[in-house]
């Protein structure tokens, strides 16, 4: 049996990775923000869930100390908030600091508490965009998502050579029906937790830093 953290398990992708860990006998422990998401993760048999709102530094700081020692085998950050507009117009500082704070921010937050916890060869991955990738930009839509993106997959990146123990790596789980993704989006959550989850199995030490799809298709970040 393995220890699974899933930071971001309120909703979505998030939640039917806690739910499919758990249903196949894992030992998880899910963070959620409120009430209603943190009973529906009891509900699922998780061993622990976790109020954490990871775009609230004084909520996401106490993590470590949530976790009391706990040895994480896999660890994922699933949270995250997107944006609209495009660079026609500056965002607003409220738009910039949420979309930010939840999707780098939080992440940044979360390595150096979840990190020291993981198992010798733990694996830690963070879910990000094909959006993020700098090479591909050809429009300037969602123009704060897309720059968070690109920053996490650098934090991710930066981080691996602080934490030798940990196989860190970036994930893209597919265009997926979420509120985020829309019902036209061709990929269920189902789909891409499964995916997911494969490939965070078959991870090994050559794999840190990469950037996988949910499909095991490889990106270059950059």
């Amino acid at each position: 049996m393995s220890t699974v953290l899933i930071i971001g398990a309120s909703r979505g992708i998030g939640w039917e990775l806690a739910r499919q860990y758990a249903e196949a006998g894992e030992r998880v422990i899910a963070t959620a923000r409120d009430d209603a998401a943190l009973a529906r993760l009891r509900g699922l048999g998780v061993h622990q869930a976790l109020r954490v709102d990871v775009a609230d530094a004084a909520s996401i700081s106490g993590l470590a100390w949530q976790l009391d020692g706990e040895k994480i085998d896999i660890a994922l950050y699933v949270a995250g908030v997107t944006s609209h507009g495009d660079a026609t117009e500056p965002p607003t500082r409220e738009a910039f600091d949420t979309v930010m704070h939840a999707n780098v921010l939080g992440a940044m937050q979360a390595i150096p508490q979840v990190a020291p916890l993981l198992a010798p060869g733990g694996r830690f991955g963070f879910v990000s965009s094909v959006m993020g990738r700098i090479a591909t930009v050809d429009n300037s839509r969602a123009w704060v998502y897309r720059t968070s993106k690109a920053a996490l997959n650098m934090a991710v990146v930066s981080a691996q050579s602080a934490w030798p123990n940990a196989i860190m790596v970036c994930l893209h789980p597919g265009w997926v029906q979420t509120d985020m993704g829309g019902g036209a989006a061709p990929v269920t959550p189902e789909a891409s937790a499964t995916g997911l989850r494969r490939v965070m199995a078959a991870l090994t030490p050559a794999d840190r830093g990469a950037y996988i799809q949910y499909d095991e298709q490889r990106f270059d970040t950059w």
